[in-house]
């Protein structure tokens, strides 16, 4: 017979009673803990994470008014709001039980018990714990729905030959659950390349989670991907999941996955490869269900072979790899680019009927465009803005872009050079404006203080 997977902590001080329910409870669930001292409850509670206490309501030891029960459960919802407590009780403490109810406890038994009747309730409060666990989950998951769709995506193909390839492969690997891994550029649209591969799976009415490596504190990545229970570390006020379990069923894309440390890198190996993870303060394994995509515009490979990134969890990400075409080798879709954003613009800043010479679309192909996609879109944004007329005209444009950017022949080579140049530019089209700046680079705003610190030295 399977047991059910539940964990039972039984609190009485009589070692007798313990030993009963021991015996009879291992047939039933999967681990059973006792202990006569209810004083050891927090300790137990850390150490093995319990689905259920079973608590008497009269110890000999300590408080013994009759309300040792009602002390000990108040203790216990203080600490831990979430706790699932069934009272045990003789029939004379059934007032007490009733109070027990009020303060939080989900049912109480009467001694001495009915074997079936104690095993039928400790089944119905575990279901009852499992169901309200899930409504946290889903409550998670409908908060990261809501800020998700503030935003709007859509994947625009555009008549590009390379653009009807990447076409095409979004419909080969869409169809199947193959890891796959994004390369690209800042600002390419690796992050829309993954949205379009979701929305055609068979995933695509579950969730599509997307968390940027790049902009979590390495003391914080851990949680964030795989969550934490309360009191696992200072601040951990309750129980969280992670992306991966938000993702349950869905796709989960972790971008930027060439910021993430050496050190946390065995663990995100090990819950890609088994589907199982465990939360931080956890000793409990939770299986898991997603597609898994991951993106980067770091030169991967490179840092496989510096040692910097693991090979066995670089060839586990990119049993498919994608890559995002620079905005530069697929200029011919500028005007379906420029249709789709001048449209969205002129929609939000109630400027209707804006249209563009044949003299913008020249401009704007002549541009090299570093910023690639993500680039254009700011640059429409603020012609739009600027535009005071129905009609934009290259000078709109000229205002974000510097004339002549295409890179001459002989530019440096030199990485650190040619890296602060770039950052100069972004912050020069900015105005100063060091958020705008952080946005074209497709860095965060820390990860740019951070790049003019290190170029400053």
């Amino acid at each position: 017979m399977q047991k059910t997977p539940c964990t039972i902590l039984v609190v009485d001080d009589n070692e007798d009673i313990l030993a009963a329910l021991s015996l009879l409870l291992e047939q039933e669930f999967e681990l059973i803990i006792t202990s006569t001292d209810p004083g050891a409850i927090p300790a137990l509670q850390t150490a093995h994470q319990p689905d259920i206490l079973l608590l008497d309501m009269n110890f000999s030891a300590g408080i013994n008014s009759g309300n040792e029960g009602l002390y000990w459960l108040n203790d216990i919802m203080k600490q831990d709001p979430k706790a699932t407590v069934v009272l045990m009780t003789a029939y004379a403490e059934i007032e007490l039980a009733v109070q027990g109810m009020r303060a939080g406890a989900v049912d109480f038994i009467e001694k001495p018990w009915e074997d079936e009747k104690l095993i039928v309730s400790l089944k119905n409060a575990f279901r009852l714990r499992k169901s309200e666990q899930k409504i946290r989950t889903l409550e998670q998951k409908q908060h990261l729905l809501q800020n998700d769709l503030q935003k709007r995506y859509e994947f625009v193909i555009g008549d590009s030959e390379v653009m009807k390839d990447l076409d095409a492969l979004i419909d080969k690997v869409a169809a199947t659950e193959a890891n796959i891994l994004i390369l690209g550029e800042n600002g390419s649209g690796k992050e829309l390349i993954a949205r379009e591969i979701h929305r055609r799976s068979s995933r695509s009415t579950e969730l599509f989670v997307s968390v940027d490596l790049s902009s979590i504190p390495e003391t914080l990545i851990e949680s964030e991907l795989f969550g934490h229970t309360k009191g696992a570390f200072t601040g951990a006020s309750e129980d969280r999941i992670g992306r991966f379990e938000m993702a349950e069923g869905g796709t989960l894309l972790l971008d930027e996955i060439g910021n993430i440390p050496l050190s946390k890198q065995v663990k995100l190996l090990q819950v890609i490869q088994e589907r199982f993870l465990t939360r931080i303060g956890s000793s409990k394994p939770i299986p898991l269900n997603f597609r898994l995509i991951s993106a980067t515009n770091s030169p991967i490979e490179d840092m496989v072979q510096q040692g910097s990134f693991r090979e066995d969890l670089y060839y586990r990400l990119n049993t498919v790899t994608i890559v995002s075409p620079p905005l530069r080798e697929r200029k011919q879709d500028i005007p379906a680019l420029l249709n789709y954003f001048l449209q969205k613009y002129s929609s939000r800043y109630l400027k209707p009927d804006l249209s563009v010479s044949q003299d913008v679309i020249d401009h704007l192909s002549e541009h090299h465009w570093p910023g690639n996609i993500r680039e254009l879109d700011h640059a429409v944004e603020r012609a739009v803005i600027l535009g005071n007329s129905s009609k934009l005209s290259p000078q709109e444009f000229r205002t974000n872009m510097r004339q002549g950017s295409k890179p001459k022949q002989t530019e440096s080579l030199n990485l650190k050079v040619n890296e602060w140049s770039i950052i100069q530019r972004a912050i020069q089209e900015s105005s100063g404006n060091l958020s705008l700046a952080a946005k074209l680079l497709g860095i965060s705003r820390k990860t740019l203080y951070n790049k003019i610190e290190k170029h400053r030295d």
